[in-house]
């Protein structure tokens, strides 16, 4: 591991408010199903992390976020080294499972390779979901890091959680460039040309495709867009926004509904034999992540 910029964080602090609140109505007799949204300490903070986020994730905010970030310049590390790093983060959110982070990666790897055994790449991909999280170790905010992730430049759509009362104070809603149903795009212009929210998967999904071209590999687009899209659940499971859709996105949306099966499903007590799988998972990375990464 190469710290090109020093870390302002050393165990940072994240509550995932994507696992925490899940208010979706197709969810609700499975096990992904909890509502935090009532007045107790935690349900307080997922609220306030959720207005945060609403009010602070704007066009302005996002475009920064790309150029403080997307330079590709805090630190190099392999996958493995990333992997290790974010056992450093506290995951508050969940309290009564505390297991590190690497456990939560292996197990939801596993279950994919359980179910879809042809289909490495795919593996990989629930090994590394979470990487983006680095974030948090310079100084990141949670809710530029976690939770719900949703298109910025156009109107907030119902599904999004807390709804639009909780823009009320983005500068954005005033904005008439970016008020409107479809804001700054076209219809079916493709997911490809929508900006999302900052947060972990969009930065993770950067760093892949920065490291992919620079090691000519190639990880099926399937997989991409569950990296990229697994925490947009106002598109793939409240069914918003499907005026921006493209035929791609059509064709890939099974994969990141697929993938987030795994996701939410696989914390538990049952725990991996970590160090037995990794010479499985450490031949994925040389296929198609291999050398050390640029975060």
């Amino acid at each position: 591991m190469r710290l090109l910029i020093d870390k302002v964080e050393t165990n940072p602090s994240l509550l995932d408010t994507s696992e925490l609140l899940r208010p979706e109505e197709k969810l609700k007799e499975k096990e992904a199903f909890r509502d935090y949204s009532k007045d107790d300490p935690i349900g307080a903070r997922v609220r306030r992390t959720y207005y945060e986020m609403h009010t602070n994730q704007t066009v302005d905010f996002v475009k920064a976020k790309h150029e403080k970030w997307l330079k590709f310049n805090h630190v190099e590390m392999t996958i493995m080294e990333a992997l290790d790093m974010l056992n450093e983060l506290v995951d508050e959110s969940d309290p009564d499972l505390d297991l590190p982070n690497i456990i939560h990666a292996f197990q939801t790897a596993e279950r994919i390779r359980e179910e879809h055994p042809e289909d490495d790449w795919f593996h990989l991909v629930g090994l590394i979901h979470d990487l983006g999280k680095v974030m948090a170790f310079y100084g990141e905010p949670q809710w530029a890091v976690v939770g719900d992730t949703f298109p910025v430049g156009c109107k907030p759509q119902k599904s999004i959680v807390f709804g639009e009362e909780s823009f009320k104070d983005n500068k954005d809603i005033t904005d008439p460039r970016y008020n409107t149903k479809l804001g700054m795009y076209k219809e079916n212009c493709g997911f490809s040309n929508v900006m999302m929210s900052w947060g972990h998967d969009e930065y993770l999904y950067q760093v892949i495709m920065n490291h992919m071209n620079k090691a000519g590999t190639h990880i099926p687009e399937g997989g991409l867009y569950a990296i990229r899209f697994h925490s947009c659940y106002p598109w793939h499971t409240g069914e918003d926004y499907t005026y921006l859709m493209d035929s791609k996105d059509k064709e890939l949306l099974p994969w990141v509904l697929e993938f987030n099966k795994y996701d939410l499903y696989t914390k538990s007590t049952k725990i991996p034999d970590v160090e037995a799988l990794k010479p499985y998972y450490q031949s994925l990375i040389d296929k198609y992540l291999p050398g050390k990464v640029s975060f």
